[in-house]
């Protein structure tokens, strides 16, 4: 099956700033005026919207993942001029410039509005053209449910904003107020509706990486269990849907995600990657393996990863509490951590040995980091180049999401056979009953490393007490740690809306305690 290869794709008339801006043109490009003449050209702009997933999935691991209890960071004292503001997220001391910054992991809230705009320009132009009406629908649907997915991002992150559903043709319509949070899901909700009928449902494996209807049946449902009025029988029955589909768990866990696997029957939903020279690679892999000055060791591949910043490795690294909360027997677990292990100095390694973290015990006179292992997959011919796609919905998670949606309705007996089918996987024993806990507990360690803990705490409500139990940790093990770190309250459960943006858009407001 053709892979769905993410290009960029500019697009004139869409508005970034209020500056004016030279009208040159240059003879090869095309202008929005002249572009949307086919099908070819309007899946073309598609893809391009796709590709912000990308970034979505990059500022993840460092403002979902780090942010919960599963990860930290290692401290590199001999460079802290860059990779600071990424730190400042893990800390809890972010503030509306931290995401500006020149070492940040990228513009979240921009990139979620460029591809809206995207998007917009996409339906809008899609209303008044002559394609038939299988080729509208088709792209109609993907583009609803790609709106619907960056506005479920900002939500979640940002709180209330503004809502842009038209194509943006004048400086007036591109700055609007904030609309609420409740309005923001009843986008959500009315977009996936749309799209949901339109789009196909996945019978072939491996899918070709655009939207499906299984897809849009899960963000859907994470709406509805989301919003501040959760609607868990709505929920439910979504998520009943995609059971009845042609999803299925594979076999081995580590499986899942081995780049030979991507997009197999497990997967609703990922963002697609491709190693070779055209900027379509990922590199996770190099940023969560420790700082070391022999990577071939790990990696099979020497390259240089012992810096500042975030072109290096020490990022995302699973916090020991995560480790020591695993149960005895889960596959899981050496499936997704491994340990490197050698000499230490000044924050970088010269690994000498990597392990299991299964019962590990320190080697004597040796140190040690933990590493996330899920995106592991030598050889590699150039660094900072893999072909690991990252996972976004997965059908173990929508299981899971349906046992909770079914314990928070008291339906905790229909709620167990999807729980134990999770846990059967993982070589763990069935549970002869399941609270919210056990749900909890179990999408930790299915979903660990894939930017779920972080929104998975805050739709429990959870977050506020557990990241301040993990500030306790983290301040008895780093004495560097500010004591205005870890100060979680509830506004720390969204970010600041960028002060670019304020700063440009007078109707703005700031969210509080920003």
């Amino acid at each position: 099956m053709k892979k769905l290869i993410y290009t960029t794709i500019i697009l004139a008339g869409l508005i970034s700033c209020k500056k004016e801006s030279l009208e040159l043109i240059p003879q090869t490009s095309l202008s929005s005026g002249s572009f949307f003449k086919d099908a070819a050209q309007f899946n073309q702009a598609l893809t391009g919207a796709y590709a912000n997933l990308r970034t979505v999935a990059f500022t993840g691991i460092y403002m979902d993942e780090m942010r919960s209890d599963n990860t930290f960071f290692t401290f590199y004292s001999a460079d802290r001029g860059t990779g600071t503001s990424v730190e400042a997220f893990a800390e809890f001391i972010d503030d509306n410039l931290t995401s500006q910054q020149s070492n940040n992991p990228g513009n979240r809230y921009g990139n979620d509005y460029s591809a809206i705009a995207k998007l917009n320009t996409i339906l809008s132009r899609l209303e008044t053209s002559t394609l038939e009406q299988s080729v509208k629908d088709q792209i109609s649907g993907e583009a609803l449910f790609l709106r619907a997915f960056y506005y479920f991002d900002l939500v979640q992150h940002y709180g209330g904003v503004p809502l842009q559903l038209e194509e943006i043709t004048s400086v007036e319509g591109a700055f609007i107020a904030r609309s609420s949070v409740e309005e923001v899901y009843a986008q959500i909700i009315a977009d996936l509706t749309k799209a949901t009928p339109l789009l196909p449902v996945a019978t072939k494996f491996p899918q070709s990486g655009r939207a499906s209807k299984g897809a849009a049946k899960v963000l859907l449902a994470y709406a509805y269990l989301s919003k501040p009025t959760r609607e868990y029988a709505k929920a439910e029955t979504e998520l009943l849907d995609v059971t009845k589909m042609n999803y299925e768990l594979l076999n081995d866990y580590a499986a899942v995600f081995d780049v030979k696997n991507k997009n197999n029957k497990e997967s609703i939903f990922e963002v697609q990657y491709q190693m070779g020279n055209d900027g379509q690679q990922s590199d996770f892999i190099w940023r969560f393996i420790p700082k070391t000055t022999n990577s071939e060791f790990i990696l099979g591949l020497r390259g240089t990863n012992a810096r500042g910043g975030l072109a290096s490795g020490g990022w995302n690294v699973p916090t020991q509490e995560l480790v020591d909360s695993y149960e005895d027997n889960d596959l899981r677990l050496p499936a997704s951590i491994a340990v490197a292990e050698g000499t230490i100095d000044n924050g970088v390694m010269t690994t000498t040995a990597v392990k299991s973290p299964v019962n590990y015990v320190p080697e004597p006179g040796k140190g040690y980091y933990y590493f996330i292992k899920k995106y592991l997959h030598p050889p590699y011919q150039v660094e900072y180049n893999t072909d690991d796609n990252w996972p976004v919905f997965r059908y173990s998670g929508a299981l899971l999401l349906l046992a909770e949606c079914l314990v928070a309705e008291g339906k905790n007996a229909e709620a167990l056979p999807h729980l134990n089918k999770v846990r059967k996987r993982a070589g763990l024993e069935p549970l002869s009953s399941v609270t919210k806990k056990n749900v909890a507990d179990e999408m930790r360690h299915e979903l660990a490393f894939e930017n779920h803990r972080w929104t998975d705490l805050i739709r429990n409500g959870e977050a506020i007490e557990v990241l301040n139990a993990k500030g306790v940790r983290m301040k008895a093990l780093y004495e560097w740690l500010l004591p205005s770190s870890f100060n979680v309250t509830q506004n720390r459960l969204i970010y600041a809306i960028p002060f670019r943006e304020l700063q440009i858009n007078s109707k703005l407001t700031p969210n509080p305690g920003y």
